[in-house]
């Protein structure tokens, strides 16, 4: 068989292909076959029809057709192995069909064309000795009291209040009843589960809409009110966003927070026996915390070299591989917003797929480069995970994960991928100069965000995947 190669834009190669006499002749005599396999004709046993009444009774052209198309199939394969063509996926018809249908006749040679995308060529502009700056997160002190206070919250006993009305830091115990006027009628009805018994409430800011505990503030045990409060214009229920209502709150108890000492049977009892004394605790939230600010300083700087790298690569991307990330992409969504207990079925639609697919492509693409100049300097600079750290990274793994069923080529290749992105990384980071700035210096421009309704649930399907 008779091949001929041509390079065409966007990584796609072109293949004129000469399908031989000898394979023209026995495809159509195949396809005959099959044809007439599957005809009745009276008069004539099933399988026994002749040629002439079978070509009458299907038409030429139908026939022609289908030999074209068994053809093609084949003679692009065959093309494709022969000449160590890695092809990316399915291949584009660059031949009139028609045309084919027309010039094509049993036992002699037919010539089409078609292209096959492949991976793409990279070029790196520059790779190395870039000059950037990245911000430097340092650790904040007053997150250790920070934490040491949630702990100190959440062990806090609860002593009842009886002389003295409700105050900010109290939790109630309330009954409460809402009643609001919808936009289309005259009368007061319920708000929708806006009724409640023994509702223990914590009287913080934020804790339910805006107003609601501004008004408990200052009841006493016993006491009932109204208080009038405003649904945000943004509340998932239509019916009552931005509507005023009424609720009737009885407060039934009041009860205050009673913090535990900050000592070290305090330590002991808040990290379940880890530590023995507070100074331990505080020393080892203070180490976490500087490791935390430590690895978010170098994902700064690679974030950094990352986006210069994406500047000085130069690839052009095949359509199937865009379409394969973003595929990738839209899945790691679904399966996000199905863990967030989102129900996908209504979001994701025959009309809000298109839509997300073409949002997600933009990423898809810059993905798809970054890891592409990510090879291309482990390929120049001869960057490889060896043997042995592989192997020992694994059993590491897999000592951890010891009782579960782990499907381990799956976990030796994405070990594999994750180490050599590791070296790359600490190459580039090495071999550029990069300046840390103070956190905040350097200004990140926010996303559009775009929903894909009106219904709050739709801001989910914003996610971006990591990498």
């Amino acid at each position: 068989m008779k091949v001929t190669q041509e390079k065409l834009p966007a990584s796609q190669i072109g293949l004129e292909i000469e399908i031989t006499p000898e394979m023209s002749q026995k495809t159509y005599d195949r396809v005959l076959q099959d044809f007439t396999r599957s005809l009745n004709v009276p008069g004539f046993r099933k399988g026994k029809v002749p040629r002439q009444v079978l070509i009458q009774r299907f038409g030429m052209n139908r026939i022609k057709a289908a030999v074209i198309e068994e053809l093609v199939d084949t003679g692009l394969k065959e093309a494709i192995k022969q000449e160590n063509v890695e092809a990316l996926g399915n291949f584009q018809l660059r031949s009139s069909f028609d045309e084919l249908i027309a010039q094509y006749t049993p036992g002699q040679a037919l010539t089409f064309s078609a292209a096959v995308d492949v991976s793409p060529e990279v070029t790196l502009k520059q790779y190395r000795d870039f000059t950037l700056q990245a911000e430097e997160v340092k650790p904040d002190p007053e997150r250790v009291n920070s934490v040491i206070e949630n702990y100190r919250t959440q062990m806090a006993t609860l002593v009842p209040i009886e002389d003295r009305p409700a105050q900010r830091g109290d939790v109630s115990v309330i009954d409460f009843k809402g009643r609001f006027t919808p936009a289309d009628g005259e009368e007061e009805i319920e708000v929708p589960g806006g009724e409640a018994a023994d509702f223990q409430l914590e009287l913080e800011e934020g804790r339910f809409i805006a107003g609601f505990v501004d008004g408990i503030i200052g009841m006493n045990a016993g006491e009932t009110k109204e208080i009038s409060v405003t649904f945000p214009e943004d509340y998932p229920q239509e019916q009552l966003a931005g509507r005023p209502a009424t609720f009737e709150i009885t407060l039934k108890e009041l009860k205050e927070k009673e913090l535990p000492e900050v000592d070290d049977e305090f330590a002991k009892e808040a990290s379940g026996d880890e530590f023995e004394t507070i100074a331990e605790m505080r020393e080892s939230l203070e180490k976490r915390f500087t490791e935390e600010a430590e690895q978010q300083t170098k994902a700064n700087k690679e974030e950094a070299v990352l986006n210069e790298l994406l500047n000085q690569v130069e690839a052009d991307l095949p359509e199937t591989m865009i379409e394969r990330e973003v595929e990738y992409m839209v899945t790691q969504t679904a399966m996000q917003l199905q863990q967030q207990g989102i129900d996908i079925k209504r979001l994701l639609n025959k009309d809000t797929i298109p839509m997300l697919k073409e949002r997600s492509r933009p990423d898809a693409i810059e993905r798809i480069k970054r890891t592409l100049a990510l090879g291309e300097v482990a390929k120049k600079e001869s960057l490889k995970v060896e043997a042995d750290e592989l192997n020992n990274k694994v059993q590491e793994l897999l000592s951890e994960f010891e009782g579960r069923d782990i499907d381990v080529d799956r976990l030796k290749s994405a070990v594999e991928e994750d180490l050599l992105k590791e070296k790359i990384m600490d190459w580039l980071t090495t071999n550029s100069t990069i300046e840390l700035v103070p956190e905040g210096t350097l200004k990140k421009e926010e996303p559009e965000v775009d929903e894909l309704d009106d219904d709050s649930e739709a801001e989910a399907v914003e996610v971006e995947v990591v990498e």
